[in-house]
């Protein structure tokens, strides 16, 4: 019984930690599109 509750906090963990990476990889390629078009002259 034990084992089980172990084993679901550790997937809740390793879900939680995906999304986070999910979230990181999106909020980096966002700051890298501002960052071009920043340094894009504007006419």
């Amino acid at each position: 019984m034990g084992m089980w509750i172990e084993l679901g906090i550790f997937l809740l963990v390793f879900v939680f930690a995906y999304f986070q990476l999910k979230e990181l990889k999106q909020e980096k390629l966002k700051r890298e599109k501002e960052r071009l078009d920043s340094t894009e002259p504007k006419e």
